[in-house]
C-alpha cells in the first residue's frame, strides 16, 4: 500500500490528537459505504446524517482511521481515530497540507458551462506528460475541493481542479486551498443568475479563481466571451502577469479553424500560438471543440507543447448525466439515449440540442426531446425559457415532452402539436414518455438536477432487453 497519509503526517496537518492503534492511509472517503482497506475516513457531520453514525461501519469494511471530532459511541480503545475540532476545518487543513508538500503543476478550472468536461480533457492531456491527478465526478465545492487535494499524491508531477459556486465569494477560499499555477475560466452565462444582479457580477465570482493563483501563474481566457474584457480586468488588478486566450478570433492564442462531429467525436483544427494543430475529441458537439481550446490553451499557460496533450483527448467522451450518448436496445430494435440529466442552463440546452439535431435516428425512428425546467434563475426564468423556442425549432423534433413549472413558458412558443405532454414532476411524465419511444428513435432528456429527470432516463433504461451498449459516453 502506497501511504498517503501517516498517523503523524496527518497529526501534523491537522493538529489533532491522534487515539488508538498507529495507522497509515492510502485514500480519503467522506461516504462510509465507498470506505474501503487502507482509507481515511473523514466522518463529516451534515443537516441529515451525520458521519459519525458510521464510523464503526467504515471501520469494519477496513478503513484505516476515522476524522472526528467526538468519540462514537461503542467502539474499542484501539480504535483508530483522529480526534479535531472541526471535521471540515480538518479536512481543508489536510488538502493544505497535501498542497503544500506538492511540486506537482496544477491547473483550477471553472465556468458557467463545460468546467466538468474541461476538467476531464485536461486530466487526459495532463496525463500524457507524467503522472496525473483530477478532482472527480463533480468534487468542487467547499467539501470536494478540500478533499480532492487531501488525495492528492506527493509524487503526482500534475494536477487538476474543479472549481465551482453558486453565489459570490465561494470560488476564492477554493482557489487560495489549490494554489493553481494556471486557471482556466470556461465562460461566464447567465447560471445560477438568482443569485445574483447581472452577468457582472457572476463574472466578478469566477474571476475569484484568479485570486489564489501562484506567483507567474497565467489566467486562461475565452476571448469570445461577452465578459472577457472584465475578466481580464480582474487580472490586470490582480497583477497575474499573463493571460493566455481562446476562440474563434483572430486575436486568440489558441483559435478555433474548424470542427466537425460525427458518432464518433469532434475532429478539431486549431492555431495553437500559431502552430496549426489537429485533434480528435471523444465528445460529440461543437462545445466539445470549444472546450478543447481552453485545454490547448492552458497546456500553454503551464509551459507544454500543446502537441503532446491534445493528441491524448480522442478518449474522452461526455460522461452519463451530462450528454453521454447510450444505446437502449429494444424489441424490434434499438434507441439512442442521449443522457444530459444532470444539469442544466440556457447555453447548455441549447448546445445539447445542437447535439440533439445532428444525431440520425434510424430508418422508421424520431427525434423525441424531453425537457426539463433550468433551475435558479430568478425573475429571469420565465423569459430565459421562452427563449429556447428558436434552439428547440431549429433541432427539428417530432415530438416534445416538458417537465415542470417554467417549461409552460416555453410551451406556449412552440408550435401547436409538438408538445406531447407536461408535467411539474418528471415522476409523473416518466411512464408517458416511456411509452412513446420505439426502436430507432433519438431521445434526448436534459433539465437541471432538481428537476430529477433520471426518473424519465430510468424509466427509457427500463426498457431495454436485456444488454446496454455504450455509444459514447456511456
Amino acid at each position: 500500500m502506497t501511504a498517503l497519509w501517516t498517523r503523524d503526517a496527518a497529526v501534523a496537518a491537522t493538529g489533532g490528537r491522534p487515539l488508538g492503534r498507529d495507522w497509515t492511509a492510502a485514500g480519503v472517503v467522506i461516504d462510509s459505504r465507498k470506505a474501503g482497506p487502507g482509507d481515511l475516513f473523514v466522518a463529516l457531520p451534515g443537516e441529515r446524517v451525520d458521519g459519525h453514525d458510521f464510523v464503526a461501519q467504515a471501520l469494519q469494511a477496513g478503513a484505516a482511521a476515522a476524522l472526528v471530532a467526538r468519540r462514537p459511541d461503542g467502539l474499542g480503545d484501539d480504535a483508530p481515530l483522529l480526534l479535531v475540532p472541526d471535521v471540515l476545518e480538518a479536512l481543508a487543513a489536510l488538502g493544505r497540507a497535501a498542497r503544500d508538500r506538492s511540486s506537482a503543476r496544477i491547473a483550477a478550472v471553472t465556468g458557467s458551462v463545460g468546467k466538468t468536461g474541461s476538467k476531464e480533457m485536461l486530466a487526459a492531456a495532463l496525463a500524457a506528460y507524467g503522472p496525473t491527478q483530477a478532482s472527480q465526478g463533480n468534487l468542487n465545492n467547499h467539501i470536494g475541493a478540500p478533499l480532492s487535494l487531501a488525495r492528492l499524491a506527493p509524487t503526482v508531477a500534475h494536477a487538476v481542479f474543479e472549481l465551482g459556486m453558486n453565489h459570490p465569494d465561494e470560488i476564492r477560499p477554493l482557489a487560495r486551498l489549490v494554489r493553481p499555477h494556471a486557471a482556466l475560466i470556461t465562460n461566464v452565462e447567465l447560471v445560477h443568475a438568482g443569485y445574483f444582479t447581472g452577468i457582472g457580477q457572476i463574472a466578478d465570482a469566477k474571476a475569484e479563481i484568479l485570486e489564489g493563483l501562484e506567483p507567474g501563474g497565467a489566467a486562461v481566457l475565452n476571448r469570445d466571451n461577452s465578459q472577457f474584457d472584465r475578466l481580464a480586468g480582474h487580472a490586470t488588478r490582480l497583477g497575474v502577469g499573463r493571460v493566455v486566450t481562446f476562440g474563434t478570433g483572430a486575436g486568440a492564442d489558441v483559435r478555433l479553424l474548424a470542427a466537425s462531429s460525427d458518432a464518433a467525436g469532434t475532429r478539431v483544427e486549431a492555431e495553437v500560438a500559431g502552430r496549426r494543430l489537429a485533434w480528435t475529441v471523444g465528445g460529440i458537439g461543437r462545445h466539445w471543440a470549444l472546450n478543447s481550446l481552453g485545454v490547448a490553451a492552458t497546456l500553454l499557460a503551464l509551459d507544454l507543447d500543446p502537441a503532446t496533450g491534445m493528441a491524448a483527448l480522442g478518449e474522452v467522451a461526455a460522461m452519463r448525466g451530462r450528454g453521454g450518448q447510450v444505446r437502449l436496445d429494444l424489441p424490434g430494435g434499438a434507441l439512442t439515449l442521449i443522457d444530459e440529466s444532470y444539469n442544466a442552463s440556457p447555453p447548455a440546452v441549447r448546445a445539447a440540442l445542437a447535439v440533439f439535431a445532428d444525431t440520425r435516428p434510424a430508418t422508421g425512428g424520431r427525434r423525441i426531446a424531453v425537457l426539463g425546467d433550468m433551475l435558479e434563475l430568478g425573475a429571469g426564468a420565465p423569459a430565459a425559457h421562452r427563449g429556447l423556442a428558436a434552439a428547440v425549432t431549429a433541432a427539428a423534433p417530432d415530438v416534445v415532452f416538458l417537465v415542470g413549472p417554467q417549461m409552460r413558458s416555453l410551451a406556449v412558443t412552440l408550435p401547436t402539436g409538438l408538445v406531447a405532454g407536461h408535467a411539474d414532476r418528471s415522476e409523473d411524465l416518466a411512464a408517458k414518455v416511456a411509452a412513446a419511444v420505439g426502436p430507432g428513435d433519438v431521445v434526448l432528456v436534459k433539465g437541471s438536477l432538481g428537476m430529477r429527470m433520471k426518473a424519465i432516463v430510468t424509466a427509457l433504461e427500463a426498457l431495454a432487453v436485456p444488454a446496454r451498449h455504450a455509444v459514447n459516453g456511456g
